[in-house]
């Protein structure tokens, strides 16, 4: 749930930031705000909105005592305005005035809620949207690695690396022959920054480099049984068509760009050197 302060409803609807003495929130009318207690609201108020219109008192981080309501009141209080105003037009009579800029108010708060939902819009301005977004993240690494790296085996097909150097235009003598230390950043490019979102990040973090530019496992060792390595061959063996089809590398990464953008990227980031990851 996300409140917001009486104060603050008050402001998003074009009232004043305070009831008028005798009118405070616990003082109510059948039950509903003062907010709603003009007679002129009364037929626009359903039993839904009436039973949702509960007060909810907190703590503020400094301690104070404060009132507040669901912020997914708002957008039905502003309906009940603007439906004050329809029936107004309807019966050739102007709002009344008392009304008027709150209608306006109401009418503005509507239309841009029709774009953003009333959630997104309190934690975009709270910052609670940076903190949502690193949970669903997390939850997505959650099901791609795991803590601890498992025991080694081979998880990318030699027709990888193969086809790697038929586009880079390469000698290729086999697998025993030690490969071009950029293969590695080709292999962090192509394969874990395409893979799934905040993932080469991540592995980076959990299989850093030590003093001697050396890891303690291949990052492929991190991935899940269940998630990480059905989705690393899934991948691999997407990318191998990519590349069968191609006839230069500038062309298999055009189509590569088009077909897995880099999750999270826009740019893309110049080549640097490092050691064989997988």
């Amino acid at each position: 749930m996300r409140l917001l302060t009486q104060a603050t409803f008050l402001r998003a609807i074009g009232r004043s930031r305070s009831p008028k003495a005798g009118t405070g929130v616990l003082s109510t009318a059948e039950g509903l705000p003062f907010f709603l207690q003009a007679e002129a609201l009364n037929p626009f108020i359903t039993e839904e909105l009436a039973q949702s219109t509960t007060p909810i008192f907190f703590r503020e981080k400094s301690g104070k005592r404060s009132v507040g309501y669901d912020a997914k009141l708002l957008p039905l209080v502003a309906e009940v305005y603007l439906k004050l105003r329809d029936a107004c037009h309807e019966e050739g009579n102007p709002v009344p005035r008392q009304y008027e800029h709150i209608v306006r108010t109401c009418d503005a708060v509507t239309r841009g809620l029709a774009r953003v939902g009333i959630v997104a819009l309190i934690d975009e301005v709270t910052g609670y949207q940076e903190v949502r977004d690193r949970q669903a993240l997390q939850a997505i690494l959650d099901q791609y690695l795991q803590r601890e790296f498992a025991a080694w085996a081979k998880r990318f097909p030699d027709d990888f690396y193969k086809q790697i150097f038929r586009l880079r235009q390469w000698e290729w003598r086999g697998m025993k022959v030690n490969r071009p230390q950029v293969v590695a950043h080709y292999t962090k490019d192509i394969v874990y920054a395409r893979l799934a979102p905040g993932i080469l990040k991540e592995l980076e973090g959990r299989n850093p480099k030590d003093e001697k530019g050396t890891r303690k496992a291949r990052h492929h060792q991190f991935l899940t049984e269940d998630v990480g390595h059905p989705a690393l061959a899934q991948h691999l063996y997407a990318v191998i068509g990519l590349m069968r089809l191609s006839d230069s590398w500038s062309q298999f990464m055009t189509m590569l760009n088009r077909a897995y953008p880099k999750r999270g990227e826009t740019l893309e980031l110049p080549l640097f050197t490092g050691e064989v990851e997988s």
